[in-house]
């Protein structure tokens, strides 16, 4: 039977499990309309995407495949599919609300496989002794590395596959069952080419080398480049886990330092794990329903930067400007959103979500909850982190805060990490602090008791 191989979370050609399959093949890629429709027309990452995906389609072209894109629906695209003879498609796992409704309307259509090439473990894999996920990292954490073998990070060569006949060439509308043909530009699609500047997988991996020993001592230094940059590259799986896995175990026989950053790859895992088997989460609280606030004015203030505090943003600074945040300022600023403002989480994650180049639903949502205290394993309610005391441990010198607010640029260090100071100076271009430190902890903790 003729298989649809369907790339979305996995646009590379080695070390694939689709390219893996036997027999006659179709690859595609859908520009989902369910998903554009949504977005703003000079979104980074659908310029990342479209360079991907034709990027994809080159590599393929070499292998004697090819890739037919789509734009439209999912469901409209296999009906059309499935009216030509397809019977089979094959899909990297996806575990996020809208992804598995999604899934089940094609399963429906036609035979459907998922393939587990996001992540080392499967969902069901990893459980406890009664047979129920785990709730708490660490044991998740050592029920892994006792389960870890070989297997996990072997490479998949590519199977004996044969093309099927289809127009390449084009980029193929499907809207109410009617087929068009469009240029296969990024104009097509309705968006504006943005400059995303990232170094290929691989490349990314050989810079990562030199500091990973220092990895767990360094990470959450602002003003250090000590992160893996690897995070775009794994939502989009340009790079496959296993052979950054592969990379590690190479590191650790030559006497590095690996384990640090291994735990954070589990913490991606576990992060989808929990999603999988408790998907309410990704709108629900697990535990506690903390107070919140419908302060319009706090939100406008947090998403433009003007919150007067400098840490938090420069955080949303970075975020606007480049489509990242550092790990660090992500906890800074989710813990200020939830308990400073008392703003609902979700709306925090939905601005990430709008502006994230690595968005990941799993990694997002539960990240979220953690900082607001209300998810599976979260930060106690009653830690608030302090963004004073945050920048002056971790970017003593402000070089992350100047870089992103060069309107504080000429400030001494030392004062960008007083509160007194924003609370008693007129800064040209820069607003006081929307509330203070003392008071909004006062606040948070009197409303949830």
């Amino acid at each position: 039977m003729k298989k649809v191989l369907w790339f979305r979370r996995d646009l590379r050609v080695d070390d694939s499990m689709l390219l893996a399959t036997e027999g006659e093949v179709l690859p595609i890629f859908i520009f989902d309309t369910n998903i554009l429709n949504t977005l703003e027309k000079d979104d980074k990452r659908i310029s990342f995407i479209f360079e991907q995906v034709t990027k994809l389609k080159a590599e393929l072209q070499a292998l004697g495949l090819d890739l037919a894109i789509f734009y439209g629906t999912p469901l409209e695209v296999f009906t059309y599919l499935k009216a030509l003879g397809f019977g089979e498609v094959y899909v990297s796992v996806d575990y996020d609300s809208y992804a598995r409704k999604r899934d089940e309307e094609i399963a429906e259509l036609l035979s459907f496989y998922p393939l587990n090439d996001c992540y080392l473990f499967e969902p069901m894999e990893v459980l406890k002794k009664d047979g129920t996920p785990y709730l708490v990292f660490t044991p998740y954490y050592r029920a892994c590395k006792e389960l870890y073998t070989k297997f996990y990070v072997l490479g998949y060569k590519r199977g004996e596959q044969r093309l099927s006949t289809f127009d390449y060439s084009v980029l193929w509308s499907i809207k109410d069952g009617v087929k068009t043909s469009l240029p296969l530009t990024l104009d097509a699609l309705g968006f504006e080419r943005t400059n995303v500047e990232l170094l290929s997988p691989q490349k990314t991996l050989e810079r990562f080398a030199p500091k990973i020993d220092k990895y767990a001592i360094e990470r959450d230094f602002l003003d250090i480049d000590a992160a893996s940059h690897l995070s775009v590259h794994l939502r989009f799986g340009t790079i496959s886990i296993r052979e950054v896995v592969r990379f590690l175990v190479q590191l650790k026989a030559q006497g590095h330092e690996t384990e640090p950053f291994f735990r954070q790859l589990i913490f991606r895992e576990f992060y989808a794990y929990l999603l999988y088997h408790f998907p309410k989460l990704a709108w629900e609280n697990y535990k506690y329903n903390p107070p919140t606030s419908n302060d319009t004015e706090a939100y406008k203030r947090f998403i433009n930067a003007q919150t007067g505090y400098p840490l938090v943003d420069a955080a949303v600074m970075e975020l606007l400007t480049t489509g990242v945040m550092h790990n660090r300022a992500r906890m800074v600023v989710g813990s200020f959103f939830t308990k400073h403002l008392m703003l609902p989480w979700q709306q925090g994650e939905a601005f990430f979500a709008k502006h994230l180049l690595d968005y990941d639903a799993s990694a997002n949502v539960l990240s979220w909850q953690w900082c607001a205290g209300t998810g599976i394993d979260p930060q106690p309610y009653f830690r608030i982190f302090n963004p004073y005391s945050q920048s002056l441990k971790f970017d003593k010198e402000a070089r992350y805060i100047k870089r992103f607010l060069p309107q504080l640029q000429s400030i001494p260090a030392a004062l960008l990490h007083k509160e007194a100071y924003f609370m008693t100076q007129d800064i040209a271009g820069y607003p006081r602090p929307i509330i203070g430190h003392d008071s909004a902890r006062k606040r948070f903790l009197s409303c949830f008791a």
